[in-house]
């Protein structure tokens, strides 16, 4: 692969990077045992994990058929926020070939950004505990700005321009990240193994990928 000191790389985080599922429905399990429910299928749960806490928590419940006020759902879910805050990666852990690739990438002049619809005051620790911090320029999350993805807001704060200085490139795993990709007028590419609960096929990315490790191969596609 060539040059890549004029590309700016956008991550999504969840589902593209880091396989955070395992550590979400723990804490999940965690919360909903307080109501004195059994583990939820992870399986099912799984498809809720980008839809944030609070999705899992009601479609957790909904399973089990049991029902809680709002003010109950308020408190559950700030029960889940703090769990997890304190420990973000007993279980998370980045893809395989996501650090080699990374780091490759960056080698080659790319500048590396995280735009994710997870809150940046976990997503920023979460990095750093995996030790992947020095490989992005910004970790850019929901509460970060006042529009996220799928606007196209999102992206342009990651990269740090609109794409008039470098060329941007979204890489997520699912319809916000493609959204926003075609908002902001850049290409997008889709990692299959992601958390979407529609199929990768129908999302519209202008690439799927099965692996991570086939990424620099797609990126030098769309640039040459």
């Amino acid at each position: 692969m060539k040059n890549l000191q004029n590309i700016s790389i956008c991550f999504d985080l969840d589902g593209t990077l880091v396989n955070t599922a395992p550590d979400l429905i723990r804490v999940l399990n965690e919360v909903i045992a307080l109501e004195g429910l059994p583990k939820t299928n992870f399986k099912e749960a799984q498809k809720s994990v980008g839809y944030g806490a609070r999705k899992l928590i009601i479609e957790a419940l909904r399973r089990e058929k049991h029902e809680v006020s709002k003010t109950r759902l308020d408190k559950l879910q700030k029960i889940f926020m703090n769990l997890y805050a304190n420990n973000l990666c007993l279980l998370s852990k980045p893809y395989p070939g996501v650090e080699t690739v990374l780091k490759s990438l960056k080698k080659m002049g790319a500048e590396l950004s995280i735009c994710t619809n997870k809150p940046g005051y976990l997503a920023r620790p979460l990095i750093q505990d995996l030790s992947l911090s020095k490989l992005f320029i910004r970790i850019v999350g929901s509460d970060d700005l006042i529009r996220n993805k799928p606007y196209p807001d999102h992206i342009w704060t990651a990269a740090g321009h609109k794409g008039t200085k470098k060329k941007i490139i979204m890489v997520g795993d699912s319809l916000p990240d493609v959204i926003s990709a075609q908002k902001a007028k850049i290409p997008s590419i889709i990692m299959k193994y992601g958390y979407s609960t529609i199929p990768a096929r129908r999302l519209g990315g202008n690439y799927l990928l099965q692996h991570f490790r086939d990424l620099p191969l797609a990126i030098n596609k769309i640039i040459y």
